[in-house]
């Protein structure tokens, strides 16, 4: 098994980063438009290839009509 570069927590991020996209039943393409980006944007957003920043967070959150709080809870039930 491929050890991750990032924690256990940053992974979760990603996880639930995706899921919460096909909650909103947006695609990766949709998602880039929106961000002015291509759909590979997203994808490496979303696989850990590229790092996201508390901007980028939040705006992923306003896309997806998910507060910030409620995704972080996501991350973190505790």
């Amino acid at each position: 098994m491929k050890k991750s570069r990032y924690s256990q927590k940053y992974s979760q991020l990603l996880k639930a980063l995706k899921e919460a996209r096909k909650e909103a039943g947006v695609t990766q393409t949709t998602v880039g438009k929106i961000f002015g980006a291509h759909a590979s944007f997203v994808s490496k957003c979303e696989s850990g290839e590229r790092r996201i920043d508390v901007i980028e967070l939040a705006a992923f959150c306003r896309i997806y009509n998910v507060p910030l709080a409620d995704f972080l809870q996501r991350i973190d039930p505790s």
